[in-house]
């Protein structure tokens, strides 16, 4: 079973499954999925990297950064990155995550980076390909701040069920940091690449924009772990709460 980093009631394991074994992360190389797949690999598991690229505006920049990171991390338990390829141009047709205009500023709630149903779609992809390759576990960087409707233990819970019925198998949906905050990640993570990580929704001539929403959830998340953040923006907003 995965260990959690911290003691909790709350194991928040959607199905429990024998571990120290093979399991996927869903990994987008931002902080949390980041710190996770590094956790999974101090804990001796074989870790298997899935990028989704759904050709959304940031993804370029993002999945090279994910690159950077992996090599940085790169153990024998490290399988190579996986991209699965999900265009949703067509799905998000003039939405500013493709086409880079009217970008959620710094100031902008959570709400307006919310991107309907991607998170299923997401999962959809990343659960079959598990099924596929003969992988049981699909392991989440999910937090428990996250706010919206798809992050939820209820969420989870039916819809890997679901995914189970429709593939005939078992892949079970893990999400070893649900029940920390982000103070407490940030804290797993201490001793990581975090520079190498990615968070931003307007990439700037390869820099985080440092004026989105991500680039303000970033900046706070290294402020409230108190680790000096070592990103270079291009311009400065002031930090969010998370």
């Amino acid at each position: 079973m995965i260990e959690l980093p911290y003691p909790t009631r709350n194991r928040t394991l959607v199905s429990a499954a024998p571990l120290k074994s093979t399991v996927a992360v869903l990994f987008s190389g931002g902080l949390d999925s980041a710190i996770l797949l590094a956790h999974l690999l101090a804990q001796e598991h074989r870790v298997v990297p899935l990028y989704v690229h759904c050709e959304l505006h940031w993804q370029h920049e993002e999945l090279r950064r994910a690159r950077k990171f992996l090599r940085a991390v790169d153990a024998p338990a490290l399988a190579s990155l996986v991209v699965l390829k999900l265009p949703l141009s067509d799905l998000y047709d003039g939405h500013w995550s493709t086409t880079g205009r009217g970008i959620p500023h710094a100031s902008e709630p959570d709400d307006h980076v919310y991107l309907p149903g991607r998170n299923p779609l997401l999962l959809i992809k990343a659960h079959v390909w598990c099924r596929l390759h003969g992988i049981t576990q699909l392991a989440l960087g999910s937090l428990k701040s996250n706010p919206f409707a798809d992050a939820t233990d209820e969420f989870f819970a039916q819809f890997e069920a679901a995914l189970n019925l429709a593939v005939s198998g078992q892949v079970a949906i893990v999400r070893p940091l649900a029940a920390l905050d982000k103070r407490q990640v940030m804290a797993l993570g201490r001793q990581m690449p975090l520079e190498l990580t990615f968070s931003c929704l307007a990439p700037a001539g390869g820099q985080h924009c440092g004026k989105c929403n991500k680039c303000a959830e970033r900046q706070a998340a290294f402020r409230i772990g108190g680790i000096p953040d070592p990103t270079r923006y291009a311009a400065t907003a002031s930090p969010v709460a998370i």
